[in-house]
């Protein structure tokens, strides 16, 4: 699949066919994820692959968002900040975007889910205090075709500085 196309693309999945995703492609696309560039080659990720439908009711439950139960897959991203201080939330960031551009690209879905330090999902999961859980994100076969669109692109490019409309 052509970057481009995955990128326009790709939506927010927020229902799901109840079918696994196999172990072959969530290698696939968390090997896509390390790819990703980081702050001095730093690499801060981590991954927490979910399959157990108990934990994924909970942090459903913890969130408030009953779609989350419809995922047959829940990857949690763990940032270590012992290796860069200051941007390894933005780098593991980075990484997500890759592992559900590699997902689409697979015929897979996602949606990214903002869980920034919640103490109940670490204590959950048992990840240590001295790391970050930056975020989620939820994987498997799509039940929805969500659209959307963008703002365009003279809305929001400047040129020199903030203000001087980019129109080409």
């Amino acid at each position: 699949m052509d970057v481009f196309e995955a990128i326009r693309k790709r939506r927010s999945i927020r229902k799901y066919l109840d079918k696994d995703v196999p172990d072959e492609l969530i290698k696939k696309i968390l090997d896509a994820a390390r790819w990703a560039p980081s702050a001095k080659n730093s690499q801060p990720w981590e991954f927490i692959i979910v399959k157990d439908k108990e934990k994924i009711k909970k942090f459903a439950e913890i969130k408030k968002q009953e779609w989350i139960k419809t995922a047959p897959v829940l990857i949690f991203v763990v940032a270590n900040p012992r290796v860069h201080k200051i941007y390894h939330a933005i780098d593991c960031a980075r990484a997500t975007q890759n592992a559900c551009l590699a997902a689409f690209a697979l015929g897979l879905g996602t949606c990214i889910i903002n869980c920034y330090e919640l103490s109940e999902v670490k204590k959950m999961l048992n990840i240590p205090d001295d790391l970050i859980l930056v975020e989620a994100f939820s994987l498997g076969w799509p039940a929805e075709s969500p659209t959307k669109s963008r703002k365009p692109l003279e809305d929001i490019v400047y040129e020199e500085e903030y203000g001087k409309k980019w129109i080409k």
